[in-house]
């Protein structure tokens, strides 16, 4: 009676000290495979366990521990078939199993009412002395996985909450940077030939969308809105060196068609076909009062004649740049504004928005919102209000870009 008593203690004194061992090394924030290695020594070594294989659930299955099955047990073991019916402590050997090789107990390990292991242990002796001290071993197995696999998936979290702050903080930046890319209301013309109005808001924290203004020459402006095939970083990375490349190569004395042709080699030689970047571009001249535009595949604006009530599309052009090794054509669109105008332009996030049919485009609010005497700060407004842009409408799934013009008469603003 004294023999089995002392038993009794020695065994609870080991199972406290080994959860003790375990505690430690997790409040110590061992590694993962030291944690692993202890569990080992625990099961194999001291409780003489012959063969364990533990399979852990964080986002898919995965062999957290194999000491005695071969390398590909787990490829051939169809978890929700052949674990999931296990919820409590179960011997098998006597029952069919679908298992490659011979498994004798499935313990289910779970938290939260949900499994997330499972402990399959084999090479057990159905007869003699060995059976005796694993079954009393079964319970102190089971809370020893549950210790160790919430602590493993624990840290597997915290480690990803870290990747995920380092990642929402080079986001952050990376957002910072490409808005430098994007000219301010400052810096956009306005004076008594011309003046633009422009507005810019990313759908997440980078975008593909991009908007510029250059001054060609004392008497002439440039100014471009273009959009990326696709959405995030890689969109904004191809952005980010399409801006690069527009500013190298749209100058004064080359025209729109060299420029595009050139801009179309540089996307190209950067996307490799894998992207394509729509863009509208033009040039104006305060003295000729002659708009030149070419619109490579992108969203037609809207040019409207307060005078004459007359609302035009800009269509003339090409396709997008890197669709193509070549442009196999480029035509150049040519207005002279002999009367006061207002030119709209925007990319396809404004007219493109998630109604309960589906997706739906249509232009027909722009045009309305335009087609009026009112200014083209008071345009742009009025639509940033009634789409509920800065409200975060869920109808809206992509960037929206803005930029516009207003020209004078031939007696300038009134």
């Amino acid at each position: 009676m004294a023999k089995n008593s002392d038993n009794r203690l020695k065994l609870s004194t080991f199972k406290l000290n080994a959860l003790l061992d375990i505690t430690l090394a997790i409040n110590d924030n061992v590694s993962t495979s030291e944690l692993i290695r202890r569990y080992e020594k625990l099961l194999c070594d001291d409780l003489d366990i012959g063969k364990v294989i533990v399979l852990k659930y964080s986002d898919k299955w995965e062999c957290l521990l194999n000491s005695g099955f071969s390398r590909s047990f787990f490829k051939k073991v169809d978890v929700e078939r052949d674990l999931l019916p296990f919820e409590e402590i179960s011997f098998i050997t006597s029952e069919p199993q679908h298992f490659p090789e011979l498994v004798d107990i499935v313990i289910p390990v779970s938290h939260k009412d949900e499994a997330i292991a499972f402990v399959l242990i084999g090479d057990i002796e159905e007869e003699g002395e060995g059976v005796s001290p694993i079954i009393k071993h079964l319970r102190f197995i089971q809370t020893l996985s549950n210790i160790i696999t919430v602590a493993i998936e624990n840290k597997r979290l915290f480690q990803e909450s870290l990747r995920q702050e380092a990642l929402k903080r080079e986001m952050e930046l990376a957002s910072k940077m490409q808005s430098m890319l994007i000219p301010t209301a400052e810096k956009l013309p306005s004076n008594e030939s011309i003046r633009m109005k422009a507005f810019y808001h990313p759908h997440s924290e980078v975008g593909g969308d991009y908007y510029d203004v250059i001054q060609l020459s004392q008497n002439e402006v440039g100014f471009c809105i273009a959009d990326v095939s696709g959405k995030g970083i890689s969109a904004a990375i191809l952005m980010s060196n399409f801006q690069a490349n527009l500013r190298a190569l749209y100058t004064a004395d080359k025209s729109l068609t060299d420029t595009l042709t050139r801009l179309n080699d540089r996307v190209m030689n950067s996307a490799k076909g894998e992207k394509f970047i729509t863009l509208f571009i033009a040039r104006y001249h305060f003295l000729t009062r002659e708009l030149k535009y070419v619109n490579a595949g992108h969203n037609p604006p809207l040019l409207y004649e307060p005078g004459s009530g007359k609302l035009s599309q800009l269509t003339s052009g090409c396709v997008g740049m890197g669709m193509l090794d070549e442009l196999p054509f480029i035509n150049e669109g040519v207005i002279t504004l002999d009367e006061p105008a207002k030119m709209f332009c925007y990319t396809d996030g404004l007219v493109e928005v998630i109604q309960d049919s589906g997706v739906e485009f249509g232009t027909e609010k722009l045009e309305r919102q335009l087609s009026n005497a009112f200014s083209l700060e008071e345009n742009i407004q009025s639509i940033i209000v009634e789409q509920k842009i800065m409200e975060g409408s869920a109808a809206i799934f992509d960037d929206i870009s803005i930029i516009g013009a207003e020209f004078p008469g031939k007696a300038g603003f009134s």
